[in-house]
């Protein structure tokens, strides 16, 4: 038992301080959580479609879109914190208020609400792993961001396990509605451990090995290294909006499985996802990043196959325990590598693109995102299925570990000439 949690020595010596806001995001993550499980069944009972929901769910995702590179391109050299206090603030307000403006069929309000929220979650996905990669020893840089990362797991984690015990106590009571203004408020449990941060001096820009700070920080954008950096995550962040967003309306309309047994679902999936994001330092240096990350990211296309084809038989019992099977086995296949690829690609680009590749990447993913969720908007519109549009997410995936390889076999010709700042 004692091997099982070994991991746990690998975040001992985390900064108290960054783990404080590691913490504050977790509190931001179960909001996410939430929301991406319950909001489209909520927009179910209030009387949307699927094109209608697959439409307004992508004004989240554009209000981060839209905010990502400005303010990748603010935080450089500057002091992150105000930022993270912003996100704990304006996440669940702008939440409670798309609760509402839905109650209400305040359509305009909706997609103001959601464009804002969307907003809010920039404030802390862009800047937290440049934090972490500022104000951490190298050596702690692997543990930080996974710490990080498994926040999203974590907050599904509570979430799943909270929503499944309301549901069974008063499904009628504690609704799509009640759940999602609970953790909505939940949400602002993030500002205790933001005020817990005393006396700390944070590093508002990167560290870097020689005196000439000024001549560095001139140093120009290299953005041919970001693009081939970023090449993998665009691929990857396209297949995964077409997907991700509409999990829950798959097991809703194809295996008739509600929100207390979706959200029990999504604990367990979480619970997984989380035990293998602590286990990433290890896995690293174990086996290498040429290893761990193209074998997970492939074993988890093969889940995700084998979890859209059951569709075909979706009127046999059997259908809905295999696709829960290769959902808890996907989930954590894919995310684990999450962590990795961080690293690599903040590493890859170097300490002076670091802050405009993170906002890259947020604006990467949502931007896809946003495109994938006006293709599923068409998608289903003319009758395609849900089996087909997880099967195109599969082949986008397989090109995306394709590329991903390539990028790591680059990553590691670099370093041989020290061309990676370590």
């Amino acid at each position: 038992m004692a091997k099982l949690f070994s991991f746990i020595n690998d975040y001992k010596n985390l900064e108290k301080a960054v783990l404080n806001v590691i913490i504050s995001e977790f509190f931001i993550q179960m909001v996410n959580a939430t929301f991406m499980n319950i909001l489209p069944l909520y927009m179910t009972r209030k009387g949307f479609t699927d094109e209608e929901i697959a439409l307004f769910i992508t004004f989240r995702f554009l209000g981060v879109f839209i905010l990502a590179l400005p303010l990748g391109n603010l935080i450089k050299g500057r002091k992150l914190m105000p930022l993270f206090y912003l996100s704990n603030i304006c996440v669940p307000i702008f939440g409670i208020a798309i609760v509402l403006s839905i109650a209400f069929h305040l359509k305009y309000l909706t997609l103001i609400s959601l464009l804002l929220w969307g907003a809010s979650f920039t404030f802390m996905q862009i800047p937290v792993a440049p934090f972490i990669l500022r104000n951490t020893k190298k050596s702690d840089h692997t543990a930080g961001i996974s710490l990080s990362y498994s926040t999203w797991s974590f907050g599904g984690i509570i979430s799943g396990i909270i929503i499944a015990i309301l549901d069974k106590i008063n499904p009628a009571f504690f609704d799509e509605q009640f759940v999602l203004i609970l953790f909505s408020l939940l949400g602002f449990g993030g500002l205790f451990f933001l005020t817990r941060i005393k006396n700390f001096k944070e590093t508002a820009s990167e560290v870097f090995n020689t005196s000439d700070k000024k001549e560095k920080k001139k140093k120009p954008t290299e953005w041919f290294l970001i693009f081939k950096a970023l090449v993998p995550t665009f691929i990857i962040a396209t297949g995964a909006g077409l997907t991700i967003p509409f999990i829950s309306l798959f097991f809703d309309k194809i295996h008739h499985v509600d929100k207390g047994g979706f959200s029990a679902l999504s604990a367990i999936a979480s619970i997984l996802v989380a035990y293998s994001a602590m286990l990433v330092p290890k896995i690293k240096n174990n086996i290498g990043y040429k290893v761990a990350i193209p074998t997970t990211q492939s074993l988890a296309v093969i889940s995700l196959v084998a979890l859209a084809t059951t569709q075909f038989y979706s009127q046999y019992s059997v259908a809905v325990i295999i696709a829960s099977i290769c959902y808890l086995l996907r989930q954590p296949l894919m995310n684990m590598a999450g962590p990795m690829t961080t690293e690599i690609v903040l590493n890859y680009v170097g300490k002076n693109n670091r802050e405009i590749t993170s906002a890259l990447t947020a604006a990467i993913w949502s931007g896809s995102w946003v495109v994938s969720g006006f293709m599923v908007k068409i998608l289903l519109s003319h009758g395609i299925q849900f089996v087909n549009i997880f099967l195109i997410t599969s082949l986008l995936y397989g090109f995306g570990v394709i590329m991903y390889y390539l990028l790591i076999l680059d990553y590691n010709k670099r370093e041989a000439k020290g061309l990676i700042e370590n």
